[in-house]
């Protein structure tokens, strides 16, 4: 084996400060990844991120246990606790995502490659249920427009299509005569939407890597639509030029749509969307919070929608 001394190695083939870090914290979040899916993700690994300037900073964290405890993950069952009790059985390694349709770069992208290009950034968003409770959740994730950018859209390609993996034998709720929706799950975004900085797609929460019944391992988080619309184990992103069908539109039509925007002034027709109720603030005598437009995120966001009629475009 030849053994090279300092002396011997020309300043060319020094690896930079910078570089080694940037490396490193990859390697390590990439290594996290690979040990909580050898796991069966019972346990989640620790995932290194760098602090987004773009994170809610002024709101107090819902508690882990009851962001990984308490979720709608219908693949697994219709109550709260049904993808914490059954999402175990959801198989995370290997794991790949199939981009396709109008972009330049279409493939079967092993989940280490579309991560291994990016900074891992946490980012506290808030997050608000259809139903009407919200959290504040700390995720880690990298922007999708970083990844847009990197499979080159093609000029006619106005929204993503996204979709979520469809495995009955691992998945208890996509079992059955009289499913719940039509599986597999199905979302979109206009292009403008998806490049959008606020938009991320979550490896991790809680500087760990996602646990299964938070939609392990990469999904969907835009914080100023309502939770449905962020897509959990993702396997496939088509670039298409007409607006894409999504499973809640799909099932009911009439109370869920495309844009699915927090807009207190629309209320569900079931239910109204004025206040909410924020996860881990218990006691009979708490008060409901005002919902925010956008989730409060409206002045980064509003323009998107600039002279659209957001009570036909809901």
């Amino acid at each position: 084996m030849l053994i090279r001394y300092p002396s011997d190695i020309p300043p060319s083939e020094i690896t930079s400060r910078d570089h080694y870090l940037s490396r490193r914290q990859w390697m390590a979040g990439a290594a996290g990844l690979a040990l909580a899916g050898l796991s069966g993700r019972a346990d989640a690994a620790a995932l290194s991120a760098v602090k987004s300037p773009l994170s809610a900073m002024d709101e107090k964290l819902t508690s882990k246990e009851d962001v990984t405890r308490y979720n709608n993950y219908y693949e697994f069952g219709v109550d709260k606790a049904d993808p914490a009790a059954h999402a175990h059985t959801l198989k995370t390694t290997p794991w790949t995502v199939k981009i396709d349709g109008l972009v330049g770069k279409p493939a079967e992208y092993a989940l280490e490659d579309l991560i291994k290009p990016a900074t891992l950034e946490e980012r506290i968003y808030r997050m608000r249920c259809v139903e009407g409770w919200s959290m504040v959740i700390p995720w880690v994730g990298f922007p999708l427009a970083d990844l847009i950018k990197r499979v080159e859209p093609k000029s006619n390609a106005k929204y993503l299509a996204f979709e979520t993996v469809y495995r009955p034998e691992e998945m208890v709720g996509q079992r059955g005569l009289l499913p719940v929706l039509n599986w597999p799950y199905v979302e979109g975004l206009r292009m403008d939407e998806a490049m959008h900085p606020l938009a991320l797609l979550a490896v991790g929460l809680y500087g760990e890597t996602l646990m299964n019944q938070n939609g392990a391992p990469i999904r969907l988080v835009v914080p100023w639509k309502y939770g449905f619309k962020g897509i959990k184990s993702i396997t496939r992103i088509s670039f298409v030029e007409k607006e894409p069908e999504t499973s809640w539109s799909q099932q009911a039509p009439g109370e869920y749509g495309f844009y699915a925007n927090v807009n207190p002034a629309v209320d569900h027709p079931r239910w109204s969307q004025a206040t909410e109720r924020r996860i881990g603030e218990g006691g009979l005598f708490v008060k409901r919070r005002p919902t925010l437009p956008f989730n409060g995120y409206a002045d980064q966001v509003a323009s998107l929608y600039s002279g659209m009629d957001l009570r036909k475009f809901y």
